[in-house]
């Protein structure tokens, strides 16, 4: 399955009668916004295959291919293009495409490595590609991570001059601007070589190779240079984690610290990315400076909060010059005062303010964003790993809890992977001094016997998820809630693979979370729509949702209940969008912290932190806090933190 998630609209630029060159006129590249990742998958796998039946049309008649030049396709590895491949090989089953007249270039390759290991450029495009098209053997140019130091630079020299021609080159970008593996400071004229890779690059991938220690300091990648040659590109991008690089690559200035900014010299670049990457482009972000809009009450308030910030004013503050000089007169001619929008948008963000999550009992609702009854509540809030939970929501978590309402929370994978083997060992060792058994010498041994690269050890897999678990069910009795009946822990096997990367959503594993939706039939269901964890769990977490949700459409049950979207450690909420933000005092803040600190195996030594070193209750607190702030340079009550929510149905 590809990404089809995406966060509701509520007004925007009106792209349909607005003339192109006034929606693209801040980009320097053309862009193509898609609404998920799926839809733009489909694009450009149908330009794919469109291109391939082109040039056999062209170059090849009774499908005899020997004496051609086939097809040249440029090609890249990672998440981003993961969603493609599947696709590719799906319409190449159903008879679509054929891969014979093509010849695929790989962009790079790790140094040393070799094919066989399953962190290799070329181990990962063959399990996800190539192998399972019929494309001919000789046509696979994949650089070798297993030449020697001495004939390296020859071998790259020798792989470029052979990447002659590319007819369409299709590529990812990294979150700090790397195409291929150019790093920032690669200069234009760069050709395929040997490169030095980043501490931040090499921490990135570091949760593939189990560890920075085992992960390669170098890597062979094409130069900005032979890229360019392409006669086409596409560059694709999916995930918030992604829209800070492509408005810089899309709308910046042309430099070397942002490589993948180069493309906008290619006469035949195009960027294809799905709304979630595309939110801080202009037409995105602040689409009245781009053109007409469509001005619903949620829109507007987005664009007086960002307002407020240009102009570092309250809303109850803003003058008719303020709306005036920075763009926002097309609003002036809606058919209300400026003084009324201010009122109206100080009483909307107000009203998003609620200590009651599950709705006030016997309370005047009018305003509530949750309403009073039914009282009390069934609720699931869905955890993509084991202490997502209490990390992004814990304060209404146990506000829920203590409110009296029927709260069961759904731990979707077992976090297993996240346990450093230290961990495991300690366990091991207090359970043997409290007189439970001695297997510490044989968790050793298990340990010990671990293979670079390789998925863990099962037994060892076992122990780390049971530790886990005893670590979220502390942190739920903490604050109340029984974890023998309302924590429910579902192990979706697309998780259980042993490693970091992933195996794909099944149905298998929408049919374990409609069980539990069938069981419970919740009047609140929460969940995590922030998508920029580094390694893409919460993604499909949030598909498996989704996924089950649409098998329930025509539950009775679910015309009363409604979706929450909470979001992780990485991002929050833009203050226009959100829909319920419940406050927290200083003792809940501590409580929460306290719930946090129960997840022992993530405090101090957490394997893959992704890029942000703080520990998770760090980042969630400063988050809160910061909405807090806003809200309170806005005009609102000061609070000292602040939980922010989305209303998704």
């Amino acid at each position: 399955m590809n990404n089809k998630y995406s966060l509701p609209k509520d007004g925007g630029l009106i792209e349909e009668s607005t003339p192109r060159d006034i929606i693209h006129r801040y980009e320097k590249i053309h862009t193509t916004v898609y609404e998920n990742e799926y839809l733009g998958v489909q694009y450009v796998a149908d330009t794919i295959v469109k291109a391939i039946r082109t040039y056999n049309e062209l170059h090849c008649s009774n499908e005899v291919y020997e004496e051609q030049q086939p097809f040249v396709l440029g090609l890249t590895t990672g998440r981003t293009s993961l969603g493609l491949y599947r696709e590719l090989v799906k319409r190449h089953k159903e008879g679509l495409v054929s891969f014979r007249n093509v010849a695929v270039f790989s962009l790079d390759e790790f140094y040393p490595i070799r094919s066989t290991e399953q962190q290799s450029r070329n181990f990962r495009i063959h399990e996800d590609f190539l192998n399972h098209i019929d494309i001919l053997p000789e046509n696979i140019h994949i650089p070798d991570g297993t030449i020697s130091e001495d004939k390296v630079s020859e071998y790259c020299a020798s792989y470029d001059h052979s990447v002659r021609k590319i007819d369409l080159m299709i590529i990812g970008v990294g979150e700090d601007g790397q195409i291929g593996f150019n790093e920032p400071g690669s200069y234009a004229k760069s050709r395929t070589r040997l490169v030095q890779l980043t501490h931040n690059t090499r921490k990135i991938q570091s949760g593939a190779f189990f560890g920075l220690d085992y992960t390669p300091k170098m890597a062979i990648t094409m130069g900005i240079d032979t890229i360019m040659r392409a006669d086409k590109i596409i560059l694709m991008a999916w995930g918030e984690e992604k829209a800070q690089i492509i408005q810089k690559v899309v709308e910046g200035e042309i430099t070397t610290q942002v490589p993948a900014s180069n493309l906008q010299a290619h006469p035949n670049i195009e960027v294809v990315i799905d709304e979630n990457s595309a939110q801080l482009l202009t037409r995105e972000q602040t689409p009245w400076l781009v053109g007409p809009c469509k001005w619903t009450p949620k829109f507007t308030r987005k664009a007086v909060v960002w307002l407020c910030g240009v102009v570092q004013k309250p809303i109850l503050k803003l003058t008719y010059k303020d709306y005036i000089e920075n763009s926002l007169g097309e609003l002036l001619e809606q058919g209300r005062a400026y003084d009324q929008i201010n009122i109206d948008v100080f009483n909307d963000l107000q009203h998003t303010i609620t200590g009651w999550p599950g709705g006030k009992p016997n309370a005047d609702d009018s305003t509530r964003p949750v309403p009073s009854s039914p009282y009390p509540k069934r609720i699931v809030i869905f955890s993509p790993h084991p202490d997502d939970d209490v990390i992004s929501m814990g304060g209404t978590f146990i506000r829920l809890v203590q409110q009296g309402h029927d709260v069961h929370v759904a731990y979707e994978t077992s976090g297993n992977v996240a346990v450093h083997d230290d961990v495991v060992l300690q366990n091991i060792d207090t359970a043997r001094e409290l007189g439970y058994g001695n297997h510490y010498a044989e968790v050793e041994k298990i340990i010990a016997g671990k293979k670079k690269g390789e998925p863990e050890p099962r037994p060892l897999l076992d122990l780390k998820g049971a530790i886990r678990r005893a670590e979220a069910r502390a942190a739920v009795r903490s604050f109340g809630l029984n974890p023998d009946t309302n924590a429910h822990f579902l192990n979706l096997p697309f998780y259980e693979t042993g490693g970091i990367k992933k195996g794909q959503l099944t149905e298998k594993d929408i049919e374990i979370i409609v069980k539990l939706l069938r069981e419970v039939k919740p009047h609140q269901i929460y969940a995590a729509g922030d998508l920029a964890d580094p390694h893409g769990t919460h993604r499909t977490a949030m598909e498996a949702v989704l996924g089950a949700l649409d098998v329930v459409k025509d539950d009775e049950w679910l015309k009363e209940c409604h979706l929450w979207l909470y979001r992780g450690a990485w991002m929050e909420w833009d203050l226009g969008m959100v829909d319920m933000a419940v406050p927290l005092s200083p003792d809940e803040l501590i409580m929460k912290r306290h719930a946090i600190y129960r997840h022992l195996s993530q405090k101090d030594i957490m394997p893959f932190p992704g890029s942000d070193p703080r520990e998770f209750w760090q980042r969630a607190e400063e988050r809160t806090q910061n909405t807090a702030k806003l809200y309170d340079k806005l005009g609102m009550a000061e609070y000292q933190a602040i939980e922010v929510f989305v209303k998704m149905f």
